[in-house]
């Protein structure tokens, strides 16, 4: 099957500018400009995943646009300076991004929030409707889209391995807190002064060797998990997460309960099962799911056939009318 999807479908990188910072889209499908697309064919929906390294999540997002009969798009977007474009690669500009000059701390946590809307506004017509994805801290990022953005035509939102609470208090974020929050300028000297020195090969080589060993796929680089500029901002987005991501937002579950699809795991470490049982109590009669195959906070290490397959599942019926 995975070979099937490599061969097939095809899948388009783009770095542009969004809010003034280079980011990489990563877009499954043949349609790549869904504004300037006039044809009969042109879908009436497309789906947004959420992420971090947005080029781990290919093999996802492949299996994925399979699973939906290949009828709509599905696109993945990095995070504000988690991605640089190679030195050949051409970084597209938006002359009418409303929000280039207006985000400040772009690579905090409200940043990233504003960094995605700022996206769909720019780049995706209005009357598209959307399915958001999120996975990890795409969950809250998702969260905060629906809270803000209400004139956005979102039909369903599904949060994976939700952190949208308690991270500092999780088995992780115990360990994560102090790390990124005491020492992250320790750990942005060792970053500059360990990896700024290799050269690409030496980084390539290694990131192979990695991608062999976690059985991960994907024809895009992954060199950006070996920059320093990258880690860098990841780890402030981590600080920042392992601060603010405290009380969940109960509110605006609450008022688009019927758009949302909870997936919690029973062995993740970020959001352990107690919170799958306070999310269960706190809204009986949402549609919040507990993981029964054991799957890893990281699905995209060798699970994400079968992650896909089942988001396809949720989405039968929402899709069906489209």
């Amino acid at each position: 099957m995975d070979s099937e999807i490599k061969e097939e479908i095809p899948v388009h990188e783009e770095f542009i500018l969004c809010c003034g910072v280079e980011t990489q889209v990563l877009k499954c499908g043949p349609w790549t400009d869904l504004f300037n697309d006039q044809s009969a064919n042109r879908p009436k929906l497309l789906i947004f995943v959420i992420t971090g390294f947005s080029a781990a999540y290919v093999p996802f997002v492949k299996a994925l646009y399979s699973s939906v009969n290949k009828r709509f798009p599905v696109w993945v977007i990095s995070h504000a300076g988690h991605a640089l474009a190679p030195k050949d690669k051409k970084i597209l500009t938006t002359s009418d991004d409303p929000n280039a000059q207006e985000v400040e701390d772009i690579y905090g946590l409200c940043g990233q929030v504003e960094h995605k809307l700022a996206f769909l506004r720019t780049h995706v017509p209005k009357e598209m409707k959307l399915v958001l994805i999120g996975h990890s801290i795409g969950c809250y990022i998702s969260l905060q889209i629906l809270k803000l953005a209400p004139e956005l035509p979102i039909i369903r939102s599904l949060l994976l391995f939700p952190t949208i609470e308690r991270m500092s208090e999780s088995p992780n974020g115990r360990i994560a807190t102090p790390l990124f929050c005491r020492f992250r300028y320790a750990l942005y000297v060792s970053a500059y002064l360990l990896l700024k020195p290799w050269p690409e090969k030496i980084k390539s080589l290694m990131i192979r060797k990695y991608l062999q060993m976690m059985n991960l796929q994907t024809e895009f680089s992954l060199l950006n998990m070996l920059e320093p500029f990258c880690l860098v901002n990841a780890a402030y987005l981590a600080s920042q997460e392992m601060m603010d991501v405290v009380k969940r937002d109960n509110e605006t579950i609450k008022e688009h309960l019927s758009k949302l699809t909870f997936y919690y795991g029973t062995v993740d470490a970020w959001c352990p099962k107690e919170y799958y049982e306070d999310m269960k109590k706190d809204f009986p009669e949402g549609d919040i799911r507990l993981c029964e195959k054991k799957i890893p906070h990281a699905f995209v290490l060798g699970f994400h056939q079968e992650m896909a397959d089942m988001v396809a599942d949720w989405l039968k019926d929402d899709l069906s009318k489209i």
